[in-house]
């Protein structure tokens, strides 16, 4: 399995190249009701980002600290929380997550273990206090999600729908139906 940080710092080469410029025999129109529809789509993000930020503060961390615990806690299967790979999966710099670690261990909600198999790793765990607050918000955003989740899919859908119905990348049986999300709500 490739490392997270090797895929971070080519993903950072790739976004650091400067944007194309346009084809002008081929600039869009603006469509007002698609842009409506992005529009929708990206204040149900920031709506539940926001809610998820006032109950980490809520909590005693910063919204960064609570999305860091959580991605020490949910790495993927056979990737370890070493700083860079937690770096990589929050699309930080590694100096950024390392002050971000530090501050909190501060806390009492992180540390620093060695790895047993390669003792010039260091990996990450939270702590038991860590792992409380990551159990309460954690349900809290379980509940979150339930209440506001299909508002959130339904403004997908319309957006993806319009697409596929002005003859855009998607075909008619879309790809997103395929990635287990229902038509008419959250799966």
């Amino acid at each position: 399995m490739a490392d997270l940080a090797e895929l971070a710092v080519s993903d950072r080469r790739v976004n650091s190249r400067p944007a194309p410029e346009p084809l002008t025999d081929h600039i869009p129109e603006l469509d007002l009701a698609h842009l409506r529809k992005l529009a929708e789509f990206r204040f149900q993000l920031r709506r539940f980002l926001h809610i998820s930020h006032v109950a980490a503060e809520e909590a005693g961390m910063r919204f960064q600290q609570y999305q860091m615990l959580q991605c020490v806690c949910g790495m993927p299967e056979g990737v370890e929380p070493t700083i860079a790979n937690v770096a990589a999966r929050m699309f930080l710099k590694h100096n950024s997550t390392v002050e971000l670690v530090d501050r909190t261990i501060a806390q009492g909600l992180l540390r620093r273990t060695g790895d047993p198999h390669d003792h010039r790793r260091i990996l990450l765990r939270v702590t038991p206090e860590g792992e409380r607050i990551l159990a309460s918000l954690g349900e809290f955003h379980t509940r979150q999600l339930e209440e506001s989740g299909p508002e959130l899919v339904n403004a997908l859908h319309r957006v993806l729908d319009a697409r596929s119905e002005d003859g855009g990348s998607l075909n008619g049986s879309s790809a997103y139906r395929g990635n287990g999300l229902a038509k008419n709500g959250v799966a």
